[in-house]
């Protein structure tokens, strides 16, 4: 009796836990699912006002239901002198695509003589690193123009992408990923086999950084893309605007603003970021199934 009632407790506990468990998952759910309609809900919601006239956003400044008047707000948007789609997406295509690469790739580089090579000055140079990551780039601006401004290149797009070789945010970053990641061994066996330095970093390392290249890779072509503050200082001439420039000239209309053709250019400026977290996003990802395996 007493081995029969012990079994019986044991699988009523067994039952209690996995209710449990059941209510936990549901609940991790229902977090989960509320933090991802928060997140995509103000995309939403300016996706439906680029349908929207301006009328409407006035009267109703928040619809879930889209409206008729995409297409009129497309024509008016075409229409203006200051706003060139095309134009605007070449540049910043090319300022956020340039910045990203040879931010990724020298960040990268950086990295890897931090954690792989011996030297007086490394730990040094990487409390530089930290210290620079403290200054807001809007400090250095002035200083910054006026040396883009003594060398003639105040409207040269050159001076948008160069300077994202210098990236400590991302040096930091690639360093703390690529100390667990990188076994020395390997590095070691190449120089031995007779691989040069920049053949071991190109073929061996940089594959092993997909991961975190993929995410910095994002945040770096965002963070260029919608770059306002310095475009806005260097920039003077239209044929070099980006979209966030010529999206935030469309408030400057003497007697209307258009909301729905505000919210149209938003929607037009957003579509690449989308496209670039679609196409990487299984990177990270795997990064993550990485770690977790690692673990």
């Amino acid at each position: 009796m007493a081995n029969n009632s012990n079994g019986l407790e044991l699988t009523v506990q067994g039952k209690e836990k996995k209710g449990g468990s059941i209510v936990l998952k549901i609940i991790i759910y229902i977090v989960c699912i509320f933090l991802a309609l928060l997140s995509v809900l103000p995309f939403w919601i300016m996706i439906v006002n680029a349908t929207r006239s301006t009328t409407q956003i006035s009267q109703i400044a928040i619809s879930f239901i889209p409206s008729t008047h995409g297409f009129n707000n497309i024509k008016i948007l075409t229409s203006k002198d200051t706003f060139k789609p095309l134009l605007g997406f070449f540049n910043s295509f090319i300022i956020a695509g340039g910045s990203t690469i040879l931010a990724v790739y020298f960040s990268s580089l950086t990295a890897y003589a931090q954690v792989v090579y011996e030297w007086k000055l490394r730990n040094a140079f990487f409390s530089f690193i930290m210290a620079i990551m403290m200054l807001p780039a809007q400090v250095t601006m002035i200083g910054f123009y006026q040396m883009v401004y003594q060398i003639g290149m105040t409207n040269n797009v050159l001076m948008l992408i160069l300077p994202s070789i210098a990236a400590p945010s991302m040096v930091f970053f690639m360093r703390q990923y690529l100390q667990p990641a990188l076994p020395i061994e390997i590095v070691h066996s190449a120089r031995i086999d007779g691989a040069r330095e920049f053949f071991i970093f190109n073929r061996i390392v940089l594959p092993i950084m997909k991961p975190a290249i993929a995410t910095q890779a994002i945040f770096s072509f965002v963070g260029s893309w919608n770059n306002l503050f310095t475009p806005m200082v260097l920039l003077t001439d239209k044929k070099h605007y980006t979209m966030p420039i010529m999206v935030s000239l469309l408030k400057g209309d003497i007697y209307k603003t258009e909301y729905g053709c505000v919210y149209m250019g938003l929607t037009l400026t957003v579509l690449p970021l989308i496209i670039v977290y679609i196409f990487l996003s299984k990177y990270i990802i795997a990064g993550v199934a990485l770690g977790s395996v690692k673990g």
